[in-house]
Parts: C-alpha cells; structure tokens; sequence
C-alpha cells in the first residue's frame, strides 16, 4: 500500500501542536518578574519577528533545496565539500537536536501532570514514603512520575500499533486546544482594564540590583519567549512526509501566526485582567485572570482541562518530530544502521524506543526536584541547544543565495533572500549571546551538544565515508 502523505492541515497541526504547550501558562507571570508592559510587548514583538525570519528560511528552503528533505542536517552537510565534515557536519546536527528533544519533552510531560494535579490533588503530596540516605521519595513526587511515564509509554504504545495516522491523532488534540484558548480570550476580554497597562514602561530593578531599561527587559525575556516557539520547523523535519514542499512552507508560516495570535493575545488580556503587582506574584496567572472574568473558583478547573489537552498534543507531536530526526538520519548514513529499522506497519520502533527511553531518563528529575523546578531544568537544557540548527540553517540560506546557487537571473528575489537570512541568523546569534548571561544555562544546552562529538567514533566505527 502506498503511503499517505501528511497536507497543509496535518503539517501545520503538528507546528503549532509543538510550539503552543504549557509554556504560555506560566509565561505572563515569568515575563512580568522581568520587564514592564511595554517591555514585555516588546520581547513578544522582537521574538515573533526573529521567528518570522526562521520560519521564512526553513520555508523558502523546502521550495529552493526539496532534495534536501532532512532538514539542518542535510543544511549543514551541504556547507561542506569534504565527504567526511559532510558527514560530521550532519551527524552533529541530528545529534543536537535529537538530543535537545529529550529533555524539551521531559518538560511538557512534567508540565502535563503538573496540571493534572489540579484534578487529582494526591499528585502535589508532600508525603515522605521512605528515605533511603539523604534522599526521600515523596508520594506526589513518585505518582507524579509514574503518571508521567505511563503517558510517555502509553503514546509508545499507540503510535506502535498505528503509526501511519500519527498525523491524525495529533490533530485533534491540536483543534481542542485552540478553541480552549480562545475561549479563554474571549473570557478575560470581560475583566480588560487598560488601567493595569499603566504607567507603560519602566525600568525594572533584577535581583541582583541592576536596574533594566527596555533593552535589558527585552534580553532578560528572549529566551523564555523564544522557548514558546521552540518547534517552528517541526513541518520541515517531516519533510519526508509530506505531500509537497509547498505545503511544508505555507504550514510553518500559517503555524507561526496562529501561535503568535494566541501568544500576544493572552499575555495582553492577562495584563489587562491582573494588574502588575499581582501577575508578577502569581503562581497561575491564567487561572487568576480566568477568575477575575467570571468572578468564581472554578478558573483552576477549566484552564487545568485546557492546559492537559494543549499539553496532550504538545508530547504526541513532539514524540513523533523526535523520533522521525535519528530514523531518517540512519537512511542518510548520519546515525547507524540501527535506527532504520521499521515494524511491517511503518513505525520506527527502534528510534521510538531509543527516543523515550531518554526522555524517561529526564523524567526520573521528578523524584529529586518540585514539578517547577523539573520543568525549569528542561528548559533550560534544550532551548539553547535547538539554536544552533537555527543558525545553520540561515547561514546555508545566504550562502546559497550569496553564491548564487539559486536566483541565478533574479536580483530582487537574491537580495530579499539574503536580507532574511541576515535577519534571522543575527536573531540566533543574539538569543546564545543573551543566554550567556546564565551561564548555567549556556553550558547546560551548548554542552548537550557538544557532547555528540565525544560520541561520533563510537557511532561510527564501521561507517565508510564516500
């Protein structure tokens, strides 16, 4: 039987299913802590344009380069002449990001029982079962990692069994979600006061003493904003899959702005609903701002059901992104052998499993760790790492459009693809500059990485290089 390949709506269900999880939940307060309204606008607005200019690169690259279907790896490769940095070259970059997925669904999966407690309070137990030397095993803290793991392998086992209509099934947890945030929308336009956007603009003093003007709030918010887009090339790394290149590109543009809708769309209404003081201080803003709409204590009840279908889509569509990286990368020659394996129905078990089982590895960061600060620790391990098939992926755009390997007779066309390409490579650089600032953070995702270097020789001690 042939193979069904995914269209427009598929494509863009698993773009914005990616990028719209559980992160806005939480967003309006973290920005809040860090910059004022006009601050806070001006992150969402300085972060929804450098996205624009990455989804327009991975989209002009599905039209320009459609035999370079495996996305960053296969960009990267191609910066290359010498058939063993090719190889290096793309083995790093399906490395990287493999390996920035594991922890970046770790965190949506904790994120997702950590709204699931809402419903089942057992789970925020603070219960010491037993204690075993100087570690304790608290009984929310152990449900809560069960729960998490039994959702990871319950996918596993569903995607085993039919794995062709992985598109589907990501599907309608993506339409659920959006409708539940704009119902929210609709909900806190109700308790809108412009009073809480003033004064606009000043300057925000950091824990540390130092005193923020915009430009400051603007750095301090990038990478909690750029997380928020972290999947915007999920349509391109299901290249293989789909039906057309075309689809590939009008799916990432149409994904970027239905998120940046709901992005910009909450955070102004939250602001509009709390005012500072109290969204800065706030543990669950769009519970808060739920409440203040409908003036009653069910706002936890209705955003927790929002929040799981969001986050339900959220580890579908990234388990299936995740996987597809090593199993197309083994065809390629990038990864061994190994991950190419497929059960009669088309399923990539091997990579699957290899997948989950190092997320699984993040999960066990429950046991040790409050959900927040699990949570936390996943984002910071993956966000910084996802920058770098970023960079490469706008740096192979301007070399092919400065070299002229494209837009041989076409001046106009060569400038303005050169001028995204700057764009978007400059907003890259900027969010790893900015991330610098937490060093912490910096080692933690550059240095994930990183360390696929360290593996290479033992990955491919038998590969013939040609």
């Amino acid at each position: 039987m042939k193979e069904q390949k995914w269209g427009l709506l598929l494509l863009t269900a698993f773009v914005v299913g990616n990028m719209v999880g559980g992160g806005i939940f939480q967003l309006p307060a973290t920005l809040a802590q860090v910059a004022s309204p006009f601050g806070i606008i001006a992150s969402w607005g300085i972060t929804g344009i450098g996205v624009f200019f990455l989804a327009i690169v991975f989209g002009r690259l599905a039209i320009l380069k459609p035999e370079l279907s495996n996305g960053p790896q296969d960009y990267a490769a191609a910066l290359f002449n010498k058939p063993r940095a090719k190889h290096i070259a793309g083995y790093s970059m399906v490395w990287g990001y493999w390996a920035a997925n594991w922890p970046s669904s770790a965190a949506v999966i904790i994120s997702f029982s950590g709204y699931l407690s809402t419903f089942f309070p057992v789970l925020k137990s603070n219960r010491i079962l037993f204690t075993l030397g100087n570690f304790s095993i608290i009984e929310g803290n152990l449900i809560t990692f069960l729960v998490s793991s039994a959702l990871l392998w319950g996918i596993q086992l569903i995607l085993q069994l039919n794995y062709k209509d992985a598109g589907k099934i990501n599907l309608l947890p993506t339409i659920m979600k959006v409708l539940g945030f704009v119902l929210f929308m609709i909900v806190a336009l109700s308790a809108f006061q412009s009073s809480h956007f003033t004064p606009f603009s000043y300057p925000v003093v950091a824990p540390n003493g130092v005193k923020h003007g915009i430009l400051g709030q603007m750095n301090s918010g990038a990478i909690s904003t750029l997380w928020a887009f972290i999947g915007i090339e999920s349509a391109i790394m299901l290249y293989n899959r789909a039906k057309s290149g075309k689809d590939v590109e009008r799916a990432t543009i149409l994904g970027l702005v239905v998120a940046l809708v709901i992005y910009i769309g909450i955070t102004i209404l939250t602001i509009g609903a709390l005012p500072m003081k109290d969204l800065m201080h706030s543990t669950s803003p769009l519970v808060d701002a739920f409440d203040r709409a409908i003036g009653g204590g069910n706002g936890s009840y209705i955003l927790a059901f929002i929040a799981c279908l969001a986050l339900l889509g959220s580890v579908v569509g990234w388990v299936i992104v995740t996987t597809e990286v090593p199993f197309i990368a083994a065809q390629k020659g990038y990864m061994p052998e190994y991950f190419a394996k497929t059960t009669p129905n088309g399923c990539p078990v091997r990579s699957l499993t290899l997948t989950n089982l190092f997320t699984q590895i993040f999960l066990f960061s429950i046991l040790s760790k409050t959900l927040n600060q699990a949570f936390m620790f996943g984002i910071e391990v993956s966000t910084l790492a996802y920058l770098v098939p970023y960079l490469i992926s706008s740096l192979f755009l301007l070399k092919i459009a400065y070299t002229r390997e494209i837009f041989k007779n076409e001046q106009t066309g060569r400038n303005m693809t050169i001028f995204i390409s700057i764009c978007a490579f400059l907003y890259s650089c900027w969010v790893v500059i900015t991330g610098t600032a937490q060093l912490v953070t910096f080692f933690l995702g550059i240095g994930l990485f990183l360390f696929g270097f360290v593996l290479y020789p033992f990955f491919h001690r038998s590969t013939k290089i040609s």
